[in-house]
């Protein structure tokens, strides 16, 4: 069912008792405000927007700079709060927002700069203020309060702000890609398999695409979804770039999806076929394959001759293994024993 706005609103679910559990109206508004703001950054800022799983509490996006036609490593974090409640309180030339504590320690502590976003359901406008201690006010109650302007628009007039705000100096982003990606390094070192879906459209030059990460479960169904996010290579292609989006992991084709599609092929390429059987050619499959180059990486099919179909798998390499032991030290302390 499609609402006046043009967002979809779920119908709704009968209950095992045959009562009716409706679709609450207020995670309708947040689902409309994250929507808004994700337009506003691709189409205002022309950056990218990654939403993030509900596992990252208190951050519901990131905002991903783009400039110069590439990307850029900049990253912002978005809490994003929807719906008419959150413009009670006026403030001068605004509204305070109110976080709670433990918000603001998980803000001031995070690897990335954060804005809070707060999205107007009638003027479809989305209002943010960036979390620092130069923002942040302490009540006399002991809370916190943040201004949050009327006239800070998530618009084309933001990007120069918040373009800073995201800079950093090279180190400083390195270790910050790193802190991100620790939640993957983690479930690698622990045994998981981890595969990136990606499909790149051959026939045009915008770069412009997305990225999917998963858990192989290895049960033969679709992998888990973790996050999926858009990336923008410019000119470059997908097989010489993507792997440098994850330094901290060696890539390589992933063997289950490749042997599958790759056996197809061989036998379109290799058997001769008559009424009623085919007679494999003598070239044997394994010896086929060596031919392909099979740690290169490459598409493992087509659709349409417009999109090339990817399926990378990860494996820890020496810096994600470094980087975890470097963060254990970090977090624990004392001497890490080896051996």
């Amino acid at each position: 069912m499609t609402a006046a706005s043009g967002a979809t609103v779920a119908e709704p679910i009968p209950a095992e008792d045959g009562a009716v559990m409706r679709h609450k109206p207020s995670a309708n508004v947040a689902t409309i405000g994250v929507t808004r703001t994700k337009l506003a950054v691709e189409e205002e800022l022309e950056w990218l927007f990654r939403e993030q799983p509900t596992e990252d509490w208190g951050i519901d996006a990131h905002a991903e700079v783009v400039g110069g036609g590439d990307v850029r490593g900049r990253l912002l974090a978005l809490q994003i709060k929807s719906g008419m409640s959150w413009f009670r309180e006026a403030a001068p030339e605004g509204w305070w927002f109110r976080p709670d504590g433990e918000h603001v320690a998980y803000w001031l502590n995070h690897s990335l700069p954060v804005a809070v976003v707060l999205y107007h359901p009638e003027t479809k406008r989305c209002h943010w203020q960036l979390v620092n201690r130069q923002t942040l006010q302490e009540t006399s109650t002991g809370g916190w309060k943040l201004l949050v302007p009327e006239a800070q628009v998530l618009d084309a007039s933001a990007r120069k702000t918040l373009r800073e705000a995201a800079e950093g100096d090279p180190y400083e982003l390195r270790i910050r890609e790193l802190q991100l990606a620790k939640p993957w390094m983690e479930l690698l070192a622990s045994g998981k398999r981890l595969v990136v879906d990606m499909e790149e459209w051959v026939n045009k030059g915008s770069g412009r695409g997305d990225i999917g990460l998963g858990i192989d479960n290895e049960d033969g169904k679709e992998p888990e979804k973790l996050a999926s996010w858009g990336v923008f290579l410019g000119l470059a292609s997908y097989a010489e770039v993507v792997p440098k989006l994850f330094a901290w992991a060696d890539a390589h084709v992933h063997p289950e999806t490749y042997d599958g599609t790759e056996y197809d092929q061989y036998r379109a390429d290799c058997c001769i076929w008559d009424d009623e059987y085919e007679v494999f050619a003598e070239v044997p499959f394994e010896e086929w394959k060596r031919g392909l180059d099979s740690q290169r990486i490459r598409p493992y099919r087509n659709g349409g001759g417009e999109v090339d179909f990817y399926r990378l798998e990860l494996t820890l390499n020496e810096l994600g293994k470094a980087f975890l032991v470097v963060d254990r030290f970090g977090m624990e302390g004392g001497r890490l024993l080896t051996g």
